[in-house]
């Protein structure tokens, strides 16, 4: 005879399972709504099970934020330039959207986590490094608020997509496209000429 457990929950990987259903919660209700309890019933096991994995919910999101931020430098990674990083973070906003709910939220995970540290000095570094590689005269007499540009446009530009704010600007405009169209004019060269 098979236990509800048994049936319920096969697969090994209860780690995995835990996060693929936690970023199911949080992408459909947010992540206020995540409980570990809940987690334990929707993967068929005890409710100690996932505590054993995250110890506690912001040990949870951590995990959740620290994956975010690896798939998020990945991402940023392959991208030659600026703008294009900018494309991959609206990207990255929208495919993983429970990821970027919860990265940019410090209060909901450990700041000091080791693997949440590196992976967001991994991405924080594929951003400087477009950055970087901006002529002098698309990023100003300062590198960091040159940054802080770039950042405040992709992520408000990803906010706004992701709430559902940019669907009568867009007017059915590939939002990726978009993008690039408001990144060509906010960086562009003094001489007027787009990237």
């Amino acid at each position: 005879m098979t236990s509800e457990r048994e049936r319920t929950y096969h697969h090994g990987d209860l780690r995995r399972a835990i996060l693929t259903a936690a970023l199911d919660v949080i992408a459909t209700e947010g992540p206020a709504a995540l409980s570990l309890r809940d987690l334990a019933r929707r993967a068929g096991v005890s409710h100690a099970a996932p505590a054993h994995h995250f110890k506690d919910r912001t040990g949870l999101l951590t995990a959740v934020a620290a994956e975010g931020y690896a798939l998020f430098a990945d991402a940023l990674a392959g991208a030659p330039d600026l703008r294009e990083r900018g494309v991959a973070y609206v990207r990255f906003a929208a495919t993983h959207p429970a990821h970027f709910q919860v990265m940019f939220q410090p209060d909901l995970h450990r700041a000091d986590d080791p693997d949440l540290l590196a992976a967001r000095a991994r991405a924080t570094e594929a951003l400087r490094s477009g950055v970087a590689g901006l002529p002098p005269a698309g990023r100003g007499e300062d590198d960091r608020l040159a940054g802080v540009a770039a950042w405040s446009l992709a992520h408000g530009f990803a906010t706004l997509l992701l709430t559902g704010n940019l669907a009568d600007a867009l007017a059915g405009r590939d939002p990726e496209e978009a993008f690039r169209s408001l990144a060509a004019s906010t960086f562009a060269p003094e001489d007027g000429r787009g990237r």
